[in-house]
């Protein structure tokens, strides 16, 4: 396998009107290079797993979905101890995964970028990880997902996650960016997308269209270690950090005055900034900033223009 992934069509395993499946040849080409001897497959709905590993001759692999119709009930499937084949009605958030694998396979939704309960299959359920009510009780509930994952590995074994990005009003959300790791990473492919739904809508406003997928393959280092990656987000105010240049806090200052200000005006905003607390002459400063770049002209005494265009 190779880090850059393309795949020109699904191939014959599954349900192909299954909205959001994967190509059944990233499955196969997986079991191929790692060779597990028992896999495990979570949000299987489409059937494609199913049939790949049939077709590779594993007798035992396992494929839960929350869709009750997918196969045998979860819970009678785990009394009987008969946990084999399409398992329907297995809650990712609620119950555990029943079999410690040397590989699982997990396709996540993508956020609600295809909502599944109720439109692809039965009816709404709560537990829907594409029926999150925000991007980030999404991440919050695929991070508990994932966490599942890693500790139902052997030692040893991986966890190959296939997962995209999506666009909302405007705003990029990178999901891989967002969730967080558990295992080291030992794999991080790009698959091509081919024949979305979306390729033939047509789109206002400028932007680059979403056309692949990130293929990561996380590895159990051993039984109790747990390595974790996760990311923190916070907001921090331009003139709270001494790492931004005097350039760019007065260039920030005239963009918020609308690309013409006072010196006072300037004064007033930067104030009590974290690079004016450490210099007594953070006046002088900013005066010599709008004098030596060319990004400022002085309009008259006092007075000073940007000479960027201001953003709407």
């Amino acid at each position: 396998m190779d880090s850059i992934l393309s795949y020109k069509n699904r191939g014959p395993w599954g349900k192909s009107s299954y909205r959001g499946n994967c190509s059944g040849h990233i499955i196969k080409d997986l079991l191929k290079y790692f060779q597990p001897g028992q896999f495990t497959e979570l949000f299987g709905g489409s059937g494609t797993g199913y049939d790949v590993a049939r077709e590779m001759g594993y007798t035992d692999s396992v494929h839960m979905d929350l869709n009750e119709g997918f196969g045998q009930d979860f819970h009678q499937a785990l009394r009987s101890g008969e946990l084999n084949g399409k398992i329907g009605g297995w809650n990712a958030l609620t119950d555990d995964i029943p079999v410690s694998s040397e590989f699982v396979f997990s396709h996540p939704p993508y956020h609600n970028m295809v909502v599944y309960s109720g439109s692809q299959w039965g009816k709404p359920h709560a537990d829907d990880l594409s029926r999150c009510a925000s991007y980030e009780e999404f991440i919050q509930k695929l991070n508990l997902v994932n966490a599942k994952v890693y500790a139902s590995l052997k030692s040893g074994g991986r966890h190959a996650i296939l997962i995209g990005d999506l666009r909302r009003k405007g705003k990029y959300y990178s999901i891989i960016k967002d969730m967080a790791y558990y295992g080291e990473l030992e794999s991080h492919m790009i698959k091509a997308q081919h024949h979305c739904l979306s390729d033939n809508n047509s789109y206002s406003g400028n932007f680059i269209r979403i056309s692949h997928e990130h293929l990561l393959v996380f590895r159990k280092q051993g039984v109790w270690v747990v390595p974790i990656t996760a990311v923190k987000k916070g907001v921090r105010n331009l003139t709270e950090s001494d790492t931004p240049t005097w350039r760019d806090l007065v260039a920030a200052s005239m963009e918020h005055l609308g690309g013409k200000a006072t010196l006072e005006q300037i004064y007033s905003l930067l104030q009590g900034c974290e690079k004016a607390v450490h210099n007594t002459n953070w006046k002088a400063k900013i005066r010599q900033t709008l004098q030596m770049y060319p990004d400022f002209h002085r309009v008259k005494r006092g007075v000073y223009q940007s000479n960027s265009k201001v953003a709407a």
